[in-house]
């Protein structure tokens, strides 16, 4: 294998479904020969010291009264290639850490790879002139990666001479996903957060617009109707965190919502585990969809079915009627209701969904077949980690 540099303004502890995808493919490659180059942030010590691979963290932008901001970037790269003997970049991040890689390229003729997750699609598209530039920085690449096929015709949509290179690299869950948690950990969890003899709907997600939270608040009344012995476990963090919370207090959710706020990825495994039911009812929110939803992956192979809300390429993550069920907000609440409490008041089917979306992800989504689409400019793969 190359030796590789992967740069990402998103990494861990960070949490998020970024973050988890550079962490995992860097974690596939040979530890050996990559290093990771990212932010610092709150508990970086701890997860660098066990992550298995080479992490360099440093000030990657300006301020933003300083433009470019990116040119401080531009010299850390410059430094590790040629420290670390680097031979190709994988950029997270089409702007603005692709300006680096297209500059790279023109001074000293290095391939570098662009990964998109959607955002940056976004970001480029909202400006003329960022069009432009997405434009120039993704033709100059030697490839495109999207996370999902919907990410990938969205991106084909606004540069379409890009349909030679761009191809699709799903992310995988951790193999660890697919060994249950200890009866320990899992019974710890219950008393904690007093579980006993309580059926678990589990949402995993960023509170923000599109995530369905204020919906799902909205249609809890009459889920409890009939599944009176219900607890809702929500787990993340962001911008409409109070929003949410007092929308909890305005609906008398407090006993039945379990908050359990932003946590180290390695903990959330546990959940899925104790969880009945995965839902979070993602939707398109101002033209932004979901790339594909990391999370429903890792539900998936801890056998736990899940209810979606259909968004970009949620629909690749949970395949309806065979993982789990994919609905749509905007058919009306009954439709939704009755999809979670029909899973609810069926365990055998609900084993049933969670077994095939393990076996599906134990067949497809696995990092060592994903990866292998990168071989022709990372080499092959000597040390799977």
């Amino acid at each position: 294998m190359k030796r590789v540099l992967i740069i990402s303004l998103e990494y861990p502890p960070q949490v998020g479904g970024i973050a988890t995808y550079v962490h995992s493919l860097a974690r596939a490659l040979d530890s050996k020969q990559t290093v990771v180059l990212t932010s610092h942030m709150r508990g970086e010590k701890q997860w660098d010291e066990q992550c298995g691979y080479k992490v360099i963290r440093k000030g990657l932008l300006y301020p933003k009264f300083l433009w470019p901001r990116w040119i401080r970037l531009f010299w850390h790269v410059l430094v590790l290639i040629r420290r670390e003997k680097i031979e190709v970049l994988l950029i997270h991040h089409a702007l603005p850490v692709g300006y680096v890689g297209w500059i790279i390229k023109k001074l000293f003729k290095l391939p570098y790879l662009i990964f998109s997750h959607g955002t940056d699609v976004e970001v480029a598209f909202a400006r003329p002139w960022k069009a432009k530039m997405m434009r120039i920085v993704c033709n100059s690449a030697q490839q495109v990666i999207t996370n999902s096929e919907s990410l990938k015709k969205r991106l084909l949509r606004v540069l379409p001479e890009l349909s030679e290179k761009t191809i699709v690299v799903y992310p995988s869950p951790d193999k660890d996903f697919f060994i249950p948690a200890s009866f320990d950990v899992q019974e710890k969890l219950r008393s904690q957060y007093a579980l006993e003899g309580k059926q678990i709907i589990l949402s995993v997600g960023r509170l923000d617009e599109g995530k369905g939270f204020p919906h799902l608040i909205r249609m809890m009344p009459e889920i409890l109707k009939y599944a009176p012995y219900l607890v809702w476990i929500i787990i993340g963090d962001g911008p409409k965190r109070e929003e949410i919370f007092s929308s909890i207090q305005k609906n008398n959710l407090q006993n039945v919502v379990r908050f359990i706020g932003e946590i180290p990825h390695e903990h959330l495994k546990a959940f899925y585990y104790i969880a009945d039911l995965f839902v979070l009812l993602t939707h398109p929110d101002e033209g932004r969809e979901e790339g594909l939803g990391m999370v429903f992956l890792e539900a998936a192979a801890c056998g736990l079915p899940a209810v979606a809300g259909r968004s970009g390429g949620v629909e690749e993550a949970v395949v309806h009627g065979q993982t789990g069920f994919l609905v749509d907000l905007f058919q009306g609440d009954e439709v939704v209701v009755k999809v979670i409490v029909d899973l609810l008041n069926n365990e055998s089917y609900r084993k049933e969904l969670g077994h095939n979306g393990q076996e599906r992800m134990k067949a497809d989504f696995q990092w060592g077949h994903q990866i292998a689409k990168l071989s022709t400019w990372i080499g092959e793969i000597e040390k799977n980690n």
